[in-house]
């Protein structure tokens, strides 16, 4: 399998602090995080606290003009580095709706609902006919 078979994302990243301008990354309740890479469909950090994959999270991000906090819900986490006083951890973090600060830079338009598990979307309820 070649690597672009194997690579399944669809958002283009951003890994350089030029293309995304954040300068910092919080998770709520305020543990702080380094961004590995970023895109309008989530983010990949590493951090000294553990995340729960399945859990709901909620980051705030700033860059030099805005700041925003966005929902999300971890994908996956697992251990990087092992220290003696310390344990690095690298979790991928998919958003629960796209980031705004990238829809206009990559420009492609953001859909209004996204269904991530790979179900259809419900139908509207049926009409009560009188």
């Amino acid at each position: 399998m070649n690597e672009r078979a194997s690579d399944r994302r669809h958002m283009p990243r951003h890994a350089a602090s030029e293309q995304h301008g954040i300068v910092s990354i919080r998770i709520r309740p305020g543990h702080r995080a380094h961004m590995i890479d970023v895109s309008a469909a989530g983010v990949l950090v590493e951090t000294g606290y553990r995340l729960l994959p399945g859990t709901n999270v909620e980051l705030r991000m700033e860059r030099a003009t805005d700041r925003t906090s966005v929902q999300g819900r971890v994908v996956r986490c697992f251990v990087v580095r092992v220290r003696p006083a310390s344990i690095c951890y690298r979790g991928a973090i998919a958003f629960d709706r796209h980031l705004s600060w990238f829809i206009d830079v990559d420009g492609y338009p953001v859909p209004g609902t996204e269904h991530r598990d790979g179900r259809r979307a419900r139908a509207e309820l049926t009409r009560e006919l009188v």
